[in-house]
C-alpha cells in the first residue's frame, strides 16, 4: 500500500507516520522536490562555484524535511519512496518560455537533464546508507525505492509538451527521456542500481488531450509511443519526425536506442496514476469537451479500467527493439474525488469508499499490479479542490478512511440460501500488530441479519497474507449485512484503542 500526504509529512513527521502506520500503510511516497532544495532556485544565474553533485553544497534547512522523514519512516518500518521530482530551480531551466509564465509552469520549462543528473547524484549520495550530514553523529537511513519526476505528460511538471505548428509535435517525452537517463546514471553511480533497489519510471496521468499545447497534458499512450520513439502504428520514427522528438533518425541509430536508454527497458517497474476521480473503478472515460465522461474507453487513456491495455502497451514497445520485459506496474497515486467538500467534482464520501475497496480488490486480482495508493490524508480548505482525503478539513474522519483500513468487498452481493459467496477484504495495520507483538492476526467476519439485528461473528479469519489480506467463501443464515472488525492489540492512538470496523455491506439471501 502506497500513501501520499506530503503537507503533513513533511510539516510533521512523527504525528503523521504513526497515523499512516496505525492505517497500516506499507510505503509513503514523497516528491522530494528539487527547487526546494537548490541553493538560487528563484534566480535565472547558476551560484558561482556550486557543486551541484555534493549534498552538502545545498542548504541544510532544504534538506531537513526530507531527512526528518527518512529518519522517522525507517523507525516506523516504512518504506520510503521519493520521487525526485521537480520543478527546476530557475537557473536549471531553458529559453524561450512564453512571456509572463510564473510559478510551477515557469520552473518546469525545458528542466536540463545535466544539472537534475548532478542533483540525483546529490540525493543518490545523501541517502545512501552512509552519509553524515554535518553536525550529525549518525548517518541517514538509507533509502532504496526511487521514482523519476512526476506527471512527465502534463504541462504543469513539464514543459513545453508540444512544439511545432499549432503545438502538435510531442515534446516532453524527449525531455523526459533525457531527464530519467541523466537520473538512472547517477543513481546507479551512488550505489542505487537495480540489484539492490527499486527504479520506477513513468509517473504518467491517465488522461489528456489530443493537442498538446505548451502546458496542456498528453494522452498517456501517446506519450509512451513518442518516448519510445515510435509513431501510432508503433513505427520506428524516421527522418524529420525522429529528428522533431530526438529520436535516432536512421536504422542504424534505432539499433542502439535501447542501449543509450537502459531505464525504458531495464527498470524494476511502471509506475502511474490510474485515477478514475469520479465514476466507478470497472468504468472507462473518454474526454468529450473539457470534461471527463464515462461509458466508453479512449484508446490512449490509462485509467484504472485500462491498465491490462497500459500493460500491452508497455510489452509492445520493449518488444520492437528486442525486449523481453513486462514490466510490473506500480499505482503510486490514486483516489476518488468527494463532493462534499470538493466544489467542481466528485461523488458522494460513501461512494467513494465502496469505489476504493472495489478497485483495491480489482488491483489484488491482477498479477501485474503491485500496488494500491491513496492520495491524500486530509483535504484542504476552500478553495482547494481535488478533494480525495480520508478526512475532511475540519479534521473528521470520512466513510473511505475506515474502508481503507479494512478494505472489504463482495463480488458478488446476492445468492441463494446454502450457498457461499466470496468474503475478500484485509486489515492493513495486522503487518504492524504482528511485527509489534509476535503474534499472528485474525480478522472477524461479522453479520446482522435485516437492519437492525445485533452483529453477531459467523467467522473468524486467520490473516496469513504478509499484507493482511484475505479471500473466502461464507454462507449467510439471511438477507442483512456484512462488516469485518479487528482490535488493535496494543490500542490506537488515534482512537484510544479498542475495535475498528470496516464499512458495512448489505447482502440478499433469496
Amino acid at each position: 500500500s502506497v500513501f501520499q500526504a506530503d503537507p503533513q509529512v513533511l510539516s510533521n513527521p512523527t504525528g503523521t507516520l504513526q497515523t499512516l502506520r496505525d492505517l497500516g500503510v506499507g510505503m509513503v511516497r514523497v516528491n522530494l522536490t528539487w527547487n526546494e532544495i537548490a541553493p538560487s532556485a528563484n534566480s535565472t544565474h547558476r551560484p558561482a562555484g556550486f557543486n551541484a553533485s555534493n549534498p552538502g553544497a545545498y542548504p541544510a534547512g532544504g534538506w531537513a524535511p526530507f531527512d526528518a522523514f527518512v529518519r522517522t519512516a525507517t523507525a516506523d518500518h516504512i518504506t520510503v519512496d521519493f520521487t525526485i521530482n521537480g520543478p527546476a530551480p530557475l537557473w536549471a531551466t531553458g529559453s524561450g518560455v512564453p512571456k509572463g509564465t510564473t510559478g510551477y509552469f515557469r520552473a518546469d520549462w525545458e528542466p536540463s537533464a545535466k544539472e537534475y543528473g548532478f542533483f540525483v547524484r546529490a540525493v543518490g549520495t545523501r541517502y545512501s546508507g552512509s552519509y553524515k550530514p554535518a553536525g550529525s553523529a549518525t548517518a541517514l537511513p538509507r533509502v532504496s525505492f526511487w521514482s523519476i519526476w512526476n506527471e512527465p505528460n502534463y504541462g504543469y511538471d513539464i514543459a513545453p509538451q508540444g512544439t511545432g505548428a499549432h503545438q502538435s509535435t510531442p515534446n516532453s517525452p524527449h525531455i523526459y527521456r533525457n531527464l530519467l537517463n541523466a537520473a538512472w546514471s547517477s543513481l546507479n553511480a551512488t550505489g542505487h542500481g537495480t540489484r539492490t533497489d527499486k527504479i520506477l519510471f513513468g509517473e504518467v496521468t491517465p488522461h489528456g488531450n489530443n493537442t498538446f499545447g505548451v502546458f496542456a497534458n498528453m494522452k498517456p499512450l501517446i506519450f509512451l509511443r513518442s518516448l519510445y520513439c515510435v509513431d501510432s502504428n508503433y513505427h520506428q520514427l524516421r527522418g524529420s519526425a525522429a529528428r522533431a522528438q530526438g529520436c535516432p533518425t536512421t536504422a542504424a541509430g534505432s539499433r542502439s536506442f535501447r542501449k543509450q536508454n537502459p531505464a525504458l527497458f531495464s527498470a524494476s517497474a511502471f509506475a502511474a496514476h490510474p485515477y478514475e476521480e469520479a465514476s466507478a473503478p470497472n468504468r472507462p472515460t473518454y474526454l468529450c469537451g473539457t470534461k471527463l465522461c464515462v461509458g466508453r474507453s479512449d484508446p490512449d487513456f490509462a485509467d484504472f479500467p485500462e491498465l491490462p491495455r497500459l500493460e500491452r502497451t508497455l510489452d509492445r514497445l520493449n518488444g520492437i527493439y528486442g525486449s523481453h520485459t513486462h514490466f510490473p506496474v506500480w499505482s503510486t497515486e490514486f483516489g476518488f474525488r468527494t463532493r462534499p467538500p470538493d466544489p467542481h467534482e466528485g461523488v458522494s464520501p460513501s461512494t467513494a469508499a465502496i469505489y476504493m475497496n472495489e478497485a483495491e480488490y480489482l488491483s489484488y486480482k491482477q498479477s501485474r499490479v503491485f500496488s494500491y495508493s491513496q492520495y491524500a490524508l486530509q483535504d484542504q480548505a476552500p478553495p482547494a479542490y481535488f478533494d480525495t482525503g480520508l478526512i475532511n478539513p475540519n479534521g473528521s474522519h470520512k466513510p473511505g478512511f475506515d474502508a481503507y483500513r479494512m478494505p472489504l468487498w463482495l463480488p458478488s452481493t446476492s445468492t441463494r440460501k446454502g450457498r457461499k459467496l466470496e468474503v475478500w477484504g484485509g486489515v492493513r495495520p495486522a503487518a504492524y500488530a504482528k511485527l509489534d507483538t509476535g503474534k499472528a492476526q485474525s480478522v472477524l467476519v461479522q453479520f446482522q441479519a435485516g437492519s437492525k439485528g445485533a452483529w453477531t461473528t459467523i467467522a473468524t479469519v486467520a490473516l496469513n497474507n504478509s499484507r493482511g489480506y484475505f479471500d473466502t467463501h461464507l454462507a449467510f443464515p439471511s438477507s442483512g449485512s456484512v462488516r469485518l472488525a479487528w482490535t488493535y492489540p496494543t490500542g490506537d492512538p488515534l482512537l484510544s484503542g479498542g475495535t475498528v470496523f470496516s464499512r458495512t455491506q448489505k447482502i440478499t439471501v433469496r
